[in-house]
């Protein structure tokens, strides 16, 4: 078996978490502008330069502030994904290099055991944000969040968050923090199960450059 490295060492170098307590605004969620062409076209570059399978999406403008400017379709980041539909593709390359650079080494590393899978509960759709008194739109109505809902590992363990971010086992809790801590770093907002109850399934990951870690 690999040795474990110590948890304190991870937990320390996994700690940083981004931004304050400021919540989200709502400018990102209003219909604004998706990135331009010369940005998308940039994007596309970087995963072609760091190895990400990818389909160019045609934009869409669907109504209602709902929009897909900018995405694509991840085929192949390294490791299968579930649920993936269109992303905006900043979105697409943060979440590939979190993959790819920090859930995978921590799986290996403080759980001992290669990642196989991740499963999502999906990336765009049409809707407001849900679990506040609010009717603005969420970040998944322009495809710029996923929801990450757990991870699969070879030795056969399925890690959830809806059962393991609070699991009374220290490196199943260290392996959650450390990834939710690294996800703080790469995305704007992060939202867990300490955010409120309408995420207590899945992590929200959204490349939206609000600095808002929960």
């Amino acid at each position: 078996m690999k040795r474990l490295v110590p948890l304190a060492a991870l937990l320390l170098s996994g700690c940083i978490f981004g931004g304050g307590h400021t919540p989200p605004t709502d400018q990102r969620r209003t219909g604004a502008p998706g990135p331009s062409a010369r940005q998308t076209q940039m994007c596309h570059a970087d995963l072609k330069r760091i190895g990400v399978a990818f389909n160019p999406l045609p934009n869409r403008d669907r109504g209602g502030g709902c929009s897909t400017i900018g995405t694509v379709q991840l085929l192949d980041i390294g490791v299968p994904v579930t649920n993936l539909g269109a992303m905006r593709c900043g979105l697409a390359r943060t979440f590939s290099g979190w993959a790819r650079n920090a859930v995978a080494p921590a799986a290996r590393q403080i759980l001992g055991s290669d990642l196989v899978k991740i499963e999502t509960f999906g990336t765009y759709a049409c809707r407001a944000v849900v679990g506040v008194a609010s009717n603005r739109l969420s970040g998944h109505a322009i495809a710029n969040a996923v929801d990450i809902s757990a991870f699969v590992l070879a030795d056969g363990r399925r890690i959830s968050v809806l059962d393991d971010w609070s699991s009374p086992d220290p490196q199943i809790r260290a392996f959650m923090r450390v990834i939710h801590s690294s996800a703080c770093k790469r995305f704007g907002t992060v939202l867990s199960p300490d955010y409120n109850s309408a995420h207590r399934n899945h992590f929200h990951l959204e490349d939206d450059g609000a600095h808002f870690c929960r």
